[in-house]
């Protein structure tokens, strides 16, 4: 399975770079993380195709809540939550592949019919295959804060984002966001609150939730003395 030569990247109608969720970077995989593409790519992963929407029922065959993550990093804090919520769906984007791979051989390693993968950029798969009102629930943990203000642009969580985040979800769905970058964290309230449709039952950062583990990156910024901020919003359901 050739992921390494996947598109990652468009460029709009007038030439200019559309929201992209990422950065692409290269790795050296290990050997049981090439074996693990070889194994479990076929069951697991699911390719980008932006001529078809995905079925969540027909991909998990069952009718369970599906859960998108973005950027999953590493993948631990996934395989966690999916294995502790068997009966919740988790649809996991993520494009740097070391990580990538390594989810993937532990996914398949243990079988976890509950997850699938794919390797892409999460706003172009959104677009152009999760349908409308079909989403119970967005986990968006420590994406990168782009901490200088000449790049504030590059960051995820901005308004045409969090629409079209908003368009993905079932009424009553949730959009779960964690930073360790407190101007982030204001920003990411700010933008929410200004999307008429989303209402934040907490009115500001929310309480941790205990199914989260802790997150690589989240320790990282906890040795750093950075406070964590936690956001959660929700879909109107009238």
């Amino acid at each position: 399975m050739a992921l390494e030569s996947q598109r990652v990247e468009s460029v709009s109608e007038d030439g200019k770079r559309s929201i992209k969720s990422f950065v692409l970077r290269g790795s050296r995989l290990a050997p049981y993380q090439k074996e693990a593409l070889e194994l479990y790519g076929e069951q697991f992963v699911i390719p980008f195709d932006d001529t078809r929407m995905l079925s969540f029922a027909e991909i998990f065959e069952n009718d369970n809540p599906v859960i998108v993550e973005i950027g999953f990093g590493m993948g631990h804090t996934t395989e966690r939550i999916a294995t502790q919520m068997p009966f919740t769906n988790f649809l996991a984007i993520e494009v740097f592949l070391s990580g990538f791979t390594k989810l993937l051989s532990a996914v398949g390693r243990k079988s976890l019919t509950n997850l699938r993968l794919m390797r892409f950029d999460a706003v172009e798969v959104l677009e152009h295959m999760v349908a409308p009102s079909s989403v119970a629930g967005f986990h968006i943990f420590f994406p990168d804060p782009w901490p200088k203000k000449k790049h504030h642009k590059r960051r995820l969580i901005q308004e045409a984002f969090a629409r079209l985040l908003m368009d993905k979800l079932v009424p009553g769905g949730y959009i779960y966001c964690v930073t360790d970058w407190e101007e982030y964290g204001q920003q990411m309230l700010d933008v929410f609150d200004s999307i008429e449709g989303l209402h934040n039952p907490y009115g500001t950062y929310a309480p941790s939730r205990s199914w989260r583990p802790t997150t690589g990156f989240e320790q990282k910024g906890l040795q750093k003395q950075h406070r964590i901020h936690e956001v959660w919003v929700e879909k109107n359901r009238g």
